[in-house]
């Protein structure tokens, strides 16, 4: 599976990114907190150089706890801050803020050395779309300053948004690669709806997530459809859980899709559990590979 979605209006902001960088001080990149290797775009550390640089894992609500903490670790041991936080909510928005101002506090203080007047700090943020970062944004500002959509990859233009007297921030659309290769990348991606469902086989997907959980949370996925016992074969659970909902159509016949709908949009919203699909292991096994 080669995914090809790259519109236009992302070719625009990598254009957008490298043209503006010189003006920001810090680069927030935005990650899915149960996916960071998939929703880490491979081109952003090509663009921002050696560009101050802290994660927020975004839906970290939505997260295995303990492998949350892996990944901060992880990212800490590279010498990255990794914040975690809930857009929605705005937990961890007053860690991620104090982290901003810590990454940036030697050149303020500069500043102030030299008798300048200390401007607002210019944070730019990045991350793949239906990240989180229209959200992000509104919730920092404490009012709705992006333009926001309800299918991934809408949020359109640049703007600079003041946060209070301290802090600017430069919005900039989410941007995927132009092709993903790599089928678990894609999977990931479309699992959470960082890419858009009509692109894709729902049902098809839905196999394979079941795939995933009945391999990392058996017992999440169990509990949450009453299952006695998983199959080997995912399209056997599906149908086990499709029997357990009353999806059927005339005649007894599953309505695979009615399933799809169910399982996709109940581990979007963590109703199955909170699951991360990714871990620094599956990163550095990866490495290893290569």
């Amino acid at each position: 599976m080669i995914i090809n979605w790259y519109p236009g209006h992302m070719k625009k902001t990598k254009e957008l990114i490298q043209k503006n960088l010189k003006l920001v001080d810090v680069v927030i990149e935005l990650l899915d907190a149960r996916i960071p290797i998939s929703s880490k775009n491979p081109d952003v550390d090509n663009l921002i150089g050696n560009k101050p640089k802290i994660i927020a894992l975004n839906k970290s609500d939505l997260s295995d706890p303990k492998l949350l903490k892996e990944w901060i670790s992880y990212y800490g041991d590279l010498g990255i801050k990794a914040i975690p936080i809930n857009s929605l909510t705005g937990e961890g928005m007053g860690n991620l803020i104090d982290s901003i101002k810590s990454t940036v506090k030697d050149k303020i203080e500069a500043m102030r050395s030299k008798g300048r007047k200390v401007r607002p700090i210019r944070v730019m943020i990045v991350g793949i779309p239906n990240v989180g970062k229209s959200s992000l944004i509104n919730k920092l500002a404490g009012k709705k300053s992006a333009k926001t959509g309800n299918k991934p990859g809408v949020t359109k233009g640049k703007q600079w948004i003041r946060i209070r007297n301290d802090l600017d921030l430069f919005d900039t659309p989410g941007i995927l690669w132009p092709k993903i290769e790599d089928i678990k990348v894609g999977l990931n991606l479309a699992f959470t709806g960082a890419i858009k469902d009509e692109i894709l086989d729902t049902d098809e997907l839905c196999v394979k997530l079941l795939e995933q959980l009945s391999i990392r949370y058996p017992d999440k996925l169990m509990n949450r459809y009453k299952l006695d016992e998983l199959s080997e074969e995912p399209v056997i659970i599906m149908e086990d859980i499709g029997a357990k909902r009353g999806c059927k159509r005339s005649g007894g016949i599953i309505d695979y899709s009615k399933v799809s709908n169910i399982v996709l949009d109940e581990f979007r919203k963590g109703t199955i559990g909170k699951i991360t699909l990714e871990s620094p292991d599956d990163l550095n096994r990866e490495q290893d590979e290569k």
